[in-house]
């Protein structure tokens, strides 16, 4: 069973940066895609963005490509989600998931994933 545990959320101004980092205890680690989610007040959760077990290939949502990057270190078993040049519309709960994958793929659905993070709150104000 994969505990994952996020960290790093805050409030920030718009324009400003946060790192979220989800730490795993699995002692397989490098077999888990990983994928960060955020689910804003009255909406449905959507991916952010999500990184293969090898880290070889990402994806990103629409909305946060060229503002934030994924990445994951696999020697200490956690993903990150870097944050830039954050908007009031990105204020949300973020949660990190884990799925066991034998083949290097990131899957963008929140279905596809088994494991969760309690989720860390970022609020960007105006």
């Amino acid at each position: 069973q994969v505990q994952l545990v996020e960290s790093g959320g805050g409030l920030v101004q718009a324009g400003n940066s946060l790192r979220l980092s989800c730490a795993a205890s699995v002692r397989t680690f490098s077999h888990y895609a990983m994928g960060w989610f955020r689910q804003a007040p009255e909406k449905e959760r959507e991916i952010v963005a999500a990184i293969t077990w090898s880290g070889g290939s990402t994806y990103y949502a629409d909305s946060v490509k060229g503002r934030f990057t994924i990445s994951r270190d696999n020697a200490k078993n956690t993903v990150y989600l870097q944050m830039n040049s954050l908007k009031p519309e990105d204020t949300a709960v973020y949660y990190c998931a884990a799925r066991f994958s034998v083949y290097d793929v990131a899957p963008r659905t929140s279905s596809a994933y088994s494991a969760w993070g309690q989720g860390t709150r970022v609020t960007v104000s105006s």
